[in-house]
């Protein structure tokens, strides 16, 4: 294979710059030059210049053309094809440009759209050319559009502190598609899975590893903690049980019931992990008197005629990766707070991932809560066809009443045995007598049995589904979920992997960088939505608080998350 790069010589006696195109085969080169006057006037330039893809893929050339007339860097495959559509194109007015201090070759383009190319030149000297020429471009196009300004990758803490009132009125239904299309890309990309695989071991921490794009999920892991609450009927439902038993037995069935909708596509994808300050926010209306039965349940037409669902999540915490997200219905004085950290591992053949954290669910209408934990994850036959599978058990209490659930996630055994299998037993721990037994598949037929002869049983995949209902991008913050990780999803459903590094990397290095000022200038991050409580993150206007607050002061403010 046969790449080219450019290299600059530089004449003191004549003052100008020579470019040469270096053709390489295993380590030879061959030279031909031309001249550029050098001048600090605006000019073209072109050349051969390494980009970085990914961890995999890692550094390729590209032939790059700085068109200063359109303010644009432009790159293609290789010289040749540069008459044909340019590979990416970069909007240089607003950008910023910058030499890396990692060694003397590389260094940076970031546009104000967010995207990002990280460039290597062959010498120091060919790196300055470049760079000078993309800042004398950068400045005049950042003039001409009057936005002259200094941006700064440490604003992001200032963002985050702008503490928002989401107004419910601008949500619509969500239209994006429920499922992740199945792609072909596992097969297509075995070689680069198998080369990622060869460079890791058994144990391994995978927080710190950049994964392949075409892997990703097209959201991030925040939105899909939204996913709890696919069924808000059955949670709003929980309150409603005549007794501390059969509300037990009625969180135990939401409880089961939640992890099925997140999980419907046939072939398991990795969310986008969370940027810190990160936030996503949606609703649900949950119809008084639903009767839909199967299939996506409608919401009622006049509002005041439905339950109000609200949820807001936040990416708390860098290192560990901690999430925060709490969601309450106001009109049955019920809401639940849940802090979790992600820890993922290397197994050979899958990936672990252990959900670290707890949840408390307050029914504030009978003075109970309900703590609870999280089951592990495992992406199984990521060679083949992935496929995720919960395994682990699960432990909820509620103090006040006594009552107690422990649930068991069956991972399939190596030989025989059924897939997603689980099984739970609700007990009243001062008599130690179990009053209900559960049996089933988590995303098919689960069987509750009863201490007095009594069955139920319910088939999740019939679940009533109703759709959450979120702001349009444009009407949203730079770091909520679906705005902040925009360009990422548009390359991916475009099918442009590369694009997608590009966007996803950009984020990546911009949180890095955010982080390393942070530490240099001892300055301590500050959450939007969630503060830390022992061990854990509370929401900072949990429902408990308001209703406390309302109950000694009648003019006291509602939440809204």
């Amino acid at each position: 294979m046969q790449v080219e790069t450019a290299g600059i010589r530089v004449s003191e006696s004549e003052n100008k710059l020579d470019v040469h195109t270096q053709s390489s085969t295993q380590g030879s080169f061959r030279t031909s030059s031309k001249s550029w006057q050098y001048s600090d006037h605006m000019e073209n330039v072109d050349g051969y210049l390494m980009k970085y893809t990914n961890l995999v893929t890692g550094w390729q050339y590209r032939f790059f053309v700085l068109n200063n007339e359109a303010g644009l860097l432009e790159y293609f495959v290789n010289e040749q094809s540069r008459l044909q559509k340019p590979r990416g194109t970069l909007p240089l007015a607003g950008a910023v440009i910058s030499p890396s201090d990692e060694d003397s070759h590389t260094f940076t383009v970031n546009a104000i759209s967010g995207e990002q190319y990280k460039l290597r030149a062959t010498d120091a000297k060919e790196r300055q050319h470049w760079v000078s020429r993309l800042q004398i471009c950068t400045q005049h196009h950042t003039e001409a559009m009057g936005k002259v300004r200094k941006p700064s990758v440490y604003s992001l803490n200032a963002l985050v502190l702008e503490q928002e009132d989401i107004d419910a009125e601008e949500e619509l239904e969500d239209s994006c598609p429920a499922e992740e299309e199945d792609l072909g890309a596992v097969e297509e990309e075995r070689s680069v899975i198998l080369h990622l695989l060869s460079q890791l071991k058994l144990g391994m921490d995978l927080t710190r590893v950049v994964l392949p794009t075409f892997i990703l999920e097209k959201r991030s892991l925040l939105e899909m903690y939204a996913d709890f609450m696919s069924h808000p009927d059955l949670f709003v439902a929980i309150t409603d049980g005549a007794g501390p038993m059969e509300r037990m037995v009625q969180f135990v069935e939401y409880y089961l019931t939640s992890f099925h909708e997140g999980r419907k596509g046939a072939i398991a994808k990795k969310p986008y992990n969370p940027i810190i300050g990160e936030t996503f926010h949606c609703s649900w209306r949950v119809p008084k008197m639903a009767t839909s039965q199967g299939g996506i349940q409608k919401e009622g037409s006049n509002p005041s005629d439905c339950y109000h669902l609200r949820f807001v999540a936040e990416q708390v915490s860098h290192h560990p990766p901690v999430s925060g997200f709490y969601a309450e219905c106001q009109e049955r004085q019920m809401c639940v707070n849940t802090h979790v950290w992600t820890k993922s591992k290397f197994m050979g053949m899958s990936i672990g991932v252990s959900m670290i954290g707890e949840g408390n669910l307050h029914l504030l209408e009978h003075g109970e809560e309900y703590t609870f934990t999280l089951p592990s994850a495992y992406a199984r036959s990521i060679l083949t066809v992935p496929w995720v599978e919960l395994g682990g058990k699960v432990n909820v209490n509620c103090a006040k009443t006594g009552y107690s659930a422990a649930i068991t996630f069956q991972t399939k055994p190596f030989y025989g045995g059924k897939l997603h299998r689980v099984n739970a037993e609700v007990k009243h721990n001062p008599t130690n007598s179990v009053v209900c037994r559960v049996q089933g598949e988590w995303n098919g037929v689960l069987e509750f049995s009863y201490c007095n002869g009594d069955t139920r049983v319910i088939d999740v995949t019939k679940l009533p589904v109703t759709r959450k209902r979120v702001r349009p991008s444009d009407r949203q913050g730079p770091y909520e979920s679906r705005r902040l990780w925009q360009h990422v999803t548009e390359s991916l459903q475009q099918r442009d992997m590369e694009k997608a590094t590009e966007h996803k990397r950009f984020l990546e290095e911009r949180q890095r960088k955010e982080e390393r000022h942070r530490t240099e200038t001892e300055t301590p991050w500050r959450t939007k939505y969630f503060e830390r409580k022992g061990e854990g993150w509370v929401y900072h206007k949990p429902l408990w608080k308001i209703v406390s607050g309302r109950s000694s002061s009648p003019a006291a403010s509602q939440a809204n998350p």
